[in-house]
């Protein structure tokens, strides 16, 4: 899996669950934040999403448990995007704490959402491509 990008976290003690363990919704907060950070490093702001008449949206979401996080753990948040044409893209994500441990990887499908149709667009790396100021981070080279 690609780390072309990643974030760090530290699991708060309120995210926890009555075993101790981090809660399943915020595994996918995490994912989330990621996502938005990479986006943000690219240069793909959430407002000129909106200005533009698109929005990402999630179709499918996997999560794959590998071990625990507990509260004061730090974990590091991986991000990278894969571009296959079409309507859709990948996002590949993992979650590493700072052992070098996985604790657990997500893969979503996303389509980004012509707001005014309510239609998936046919070239989302295209509408990303056009607001980003550096591609690389969502890896988009020439599509």
């Amino acid at each position: 899996m690609s780390d072309s990008f990643s974030v760090t976290v530290t699991v708060r003690g309120y995210e926890t669950d009555s075993q101790g363990h981090l809660n399943t919704s915020v595994y996918m907060q995490y994912a989330e934040h990621a996502r938005w950070a990479c986006l943000e490093a690219a240069g793909v702001r959430q407002s000129a999403l909106l200005e533009k008449g698109v929005g990402p949206v999630n179709l499918e979401t996997n999560l794959r448990f590998h071990r625990e996080l507990r509260a004061g753990d730090e974990v590091r948040v991986s991000c990278a995007f894969s571009w296959e044409g079409g309507k859709t893209f990948r996002v590949e994500q993992r979650l590493t704490k700072a052992d070098g441990t996985p604790a657990a990887d997500v893969t979503s499908v996303g389509g980004l959402l012509d707001l005014h149709t309510r239609r998936l667009v046919s070239d989302p790396a295209a509408h990303f491509e056009a607001l980003a100021a550096d591609m690389r981070v969502l890896g988009i080279r020439g599509v």
